[in-house]
């Protein structure tokens, strides 16, 4: 299973001045089209399109993530100013997650690895799965007993060399630090001061061993 397909609430000139590439209304990233359908869908990300649903179709959502299924092909990749090659991961937040896993894995998908940890001071508990390219990172709290929709949070890309991409961003990003994958190191964007209603991190590329 792949993602054809993300919906973000934004406007296309703020991701162009994150330094991406976008097309009318479309920005390519690695096998993902990211379609900005502006603010009269609201803000954030308002739901995505999935290749090879199990089942078919998912209704009317899943685990309260608007969700369709698509049988386009990828795409062609852009060149993006900033560096960017593809998406690598892509945050779910969740606030109760043994309901979610289940949903995501009543459609076909895997659970990968399972970790508690601390993010920000907070407990929380994670799952990671694959789709493609993509990694999903389930977040949610290790107590497990919220109520209410999951929804689709933030988008890390991966850029070919993360201080170029920095220095190209000047102020509207954070300082490059070490991430949490050993070996990589992440700068997250100042979405907001560029127009954007997504949380956005740029990270480098895996680190190959052996």
């Amino acid at each position: 299973m792949t993602i054809d397909e993300i919906l973000v609430a934004d406007p296309p000139h703020a991701w162009r001045a994150a330094g991406f590439t976008v097309d009318d209304d479309t920005c390519r990233v690695g096998t993902v089209r990211i379609r900005l359908v502006g603010r009269a869908r609201g803000t954030g990300i308002v739901g995505w399109s999935l290749r090879g649903l199990a089942g078919g179709p998912v209704a009317p959502d899943l685990d309260g993530i608007a969700t369709t299924s698509s049988t386009a092909p990828p795409p062609a990749p852009a060149t993006h100013a900033n560096g960017v090659t593809h998406l690598d991961h892509v945050v779910v937040l969740s606030p109760a997650v043994a309901r979610t896993r289940a949903a995501l894995e009543a459609i076909g998908l895997d659970v990968r690895r399972e970790r508690e940890g601390v993010l920000a001071g907070t407990p929380v508990r994670q799952l990671f799965l694959r789709l493609g390219e993509v990694i999903l990172e389930v977040v949610g709290s290790p107590d497990d007993e919220g109520e209410g929709p999951s929804s689709l949070w933030g988008l890390t890309h991966t850029v070919a060399d993360i201080d170029a991409a920095a220095a190209s961003l000047g102020e509207r990003t954070s300082p490059v630090k070490n991430a949490v994958q050993p070996g990589r190191r992440i700068t997250t964007l100042r979405h907001r001061d560029l127009g954007m209603s997504v949380r956005t991190a740029l990270i480098s590329p895996h680190v190959r061993r052996g």
